[in-house]
């Protein structure tokens, strides 16, 4: 039976084509690993990449891609409106196919090790590969950005899992972590007030006591001129997406505002689609094992 990760890096690069296309290429020089997707925003300037493989083979794509991305991208000179601190942000690895959440964790350990040694990035561990509390949620990790970073990582509460507590001069620091797969979620309205945005984010994730498992901030999509409700959605089981959807068209509505559409960055589950589908067509008895072509096709 052949193991399968999904591996979900984040780049801070969304703008230069060539950057975005070397990364491309170099996970596809991998063997036995497949890109399934790569997109990018210029407002958030930002990339997300998806592959699946089996975990060496995976773990090798991260290191190459990790390591490419320090070559290319520098932090001094780096702007956009997601929050950011490395060169490669992020790096999840998502059990598939008869891998369990703890192998996972040991592959993000494996990886962080090795970022650390031989490109001398600093590596927090976060999601179910945190080692204490505070880093489970990436933005704890993520205070201060990369820019504020270079003084925060000296703390002694904010020693990194690997590496130095000196930030790479120009990829800065890498967040690797094990996950369950998660739902990115925008949603645009139509208005150019940025605080809009941010109150609606404020209400509506986990934190300011919204809706569980919502992760959420407001954003400017400067080369359209409106405000966005950007959004991570790490259970959407639990919190499905028409719910989020639902409660921002009520909060925009208090301010006068209206959605104007909503986007998915990268891949998402099938069946957090189907929810949604299931929802606004008030299906009755509605089965997805046996009434969705592709789910018949695949037990068959």
């Amino acid at each position: 039976m052949s193991q399968l990760i999904e591996c979900i890096p984040n780049f801070s690069e969304g703008r230069r084509t060539e950057v975005i296309e070397a990364i491309a290429e170099t996970i596809k020089s991998v063997p036995n690993v497949i890109l399934l997707d790569y997109s990018s925003d210029y407002s958030h300037n930002r990339s997300v990449f998806t592959f699946v493989g089996k975990p060496e083979s995976v773990i090798e794509a991260a290191f190459l891609s990790a390591k490419k991305a320090s070559e290319l991208i520098d932090m001094n000179v780096h702007t956009g409106e997601h929050p950011r601190m490395g060169a490669v942000d992020v790096i999840p690895f998502v059990p598939i196919k008869y891998v369990t959440m703890d192998e996972c964790i040991n592959f993000s350990k494996q990886l962080g090790e090795r970022l650390a040694s031989e490109l001398s990035i600093p590596v927090f561990l976060y999601e179910e590969a945190a080692v204490s509390a505070e880093r489970i949620n990436l933005a704890n990790i993520r205070k201060g950005q990369f820019e504020g970073m270079k003084e925060k990582i000296k703390d002694a509460d904010r020693r990194p899992d690997f590496g130095a507590q000196e930030v790479h001069p120009t990829a800065g620091v890498t967040a690797v972590g094990a996950r369950m797969p998660l739902v990115a979620y925008n949603v645009n309205l139509n208005t150019a007030d940025l605080n809009i945005s941010k109150q609606i984010a404020k209400t509506i994730r986990e934190s300011n006591g919204g809706l569980k498992y919502v992760k959420s901030i407001g954003v400017m999509l400067e080369d359209r001129n409106i405000a966005q409700v950007s959004i991570n959605m790490t259970n959407y089981e639990v919190t499905p997406l028409y719910r989020v959807f639902e409660l921002i068209k009520i909060e925009a509505q208090r301010y006068g505002v209206n959605v104007i559409g909503s986007e998915i960055i990268g891949l998402t589950p099938m069946n957090a689609l189907i929810d949604s589908a299931k929802y606004y067509l008030q299906l009755e008895e509605f089965n997805e094992k046996k009434q969705v072509l592709e789910n018949c096709l695949l037990s068959s």
